[in-house]
């Protein structure tokens, strides 16, 4: 296990310094539906890392946001994003990472998601504990959901058909503040950080969320989906907590899915 993530980091750390020559120069913007953008950025890296993998461990299977993973009868499977928050990217905005999780017979074993621009590398492996930088990760420890600050995430595309707007208007009234970051990667190593104390978000792809929610629990947090059953990485939902706020946020999840929302809009004056 020590020696295959030591691997996966090496590999993440390749890829990060891959992003920011790209970065550092400016990218070339294509768009894969109305505003879901991919770049080149992403290609190669995903080149890069699927490269890497096939020649460390040709036996396992890989599933990669672009569609350069390759299929195999293995019990291990590589879930890799090359570029988490590509529309940050694409707009010079400081906030992405690579997120790379491994699988074996249907179980997050160890993940590795790295920032290159704060040279952060946080690592978790199954029952091993979480870090960042070599030093142990725990989640925090606010246990009122009025002092949490939590994280957030919306579609590229379609946003008119996702109910998200709803609940980060009923949230952002409970808490001391919702964040969108664009990086759900990010947005959970941050939540194993204790730099944010919740998490949710809808209709992730595994690739999102593999390396990202084994890092949660292994800091001592929690993950399931908004209905409070237990994460799979098809599930429509992920609500990850530090634990201790996670029966709240549930109860407000409730709230808002039976459509008892605690306040309305508030009338809004037109300038004059």
């Amino acid at each position: 296990m020590n020696e295959t993530l030591a691997t996966a980091v090496a590999i993440a750390r390749e890829a990060g310094a891959l992003l920011l020559s790209y970065y550092d120069r400016g990218i070339r913007l294509e768009y894969k539906g109305e505003a879901d953008i991919v770049t080149e950025a992403d290609r190669a890296s995903e080149a890069l890392i699927v490269k890497r993998l096939q020649a460390q461990f040709p036996e396992h299977a890989v599933v990669a946001e672009e569609g350069g993973g390759h299929s195999a009868e293995s019990e291990y499977r590589w879930y890799v994003d090359p570029l988490d928050g590509t529309t940050n990217f694409a707009h010079g905005f400081p906030m992405f990472c690579v997120s790379m999780g491994l699988e074996k017979n249907g179980e997050m074993i160890l993940g590795a998601v790295y920032d290159p621009l704060r040279d952060e590398m946080f690592t978790a492996a199954k029952q091993a504990g979480a870090e960042l930088n070599g030093r142990p990760l725990r989640v925090s420890k606010v246990d009122r959901l009025e002092e949490a600050l939590v994280g957030t995430g919306f579609p590229s595309n379609k946003r008119h058909k996702n109910a998200n707007i709803h609940f980060y208007h009923q949230i952002s009234l409970r808490t001391h503040g919702v964040r969108r970051a664009g990086s759900a990667a990010l947005d959970l190593a941050y939540v194993a950080a204790g730099r944010l104390d919740c998490f949710w978000e809808f209709n992730l792809h595994p690739w999102d969320l593999a390396a990202g929610a084994l890092l949660v629990r292994e800091a001592g947090g929690q993950v399931s989906d908004m209905a409070g059953r237990p994460h799979r990485l098809d599930a429509e939902s992920i609500a990850a907590t530090n634990g201790l706020l996670h029966g709240e946020l549930q109860e407000a999840f409730e709230e808002i899915f039976a459509g008892r929302y605690r306040a309305g809009l508030p009338p809004v004056r037109r300038p004059a």
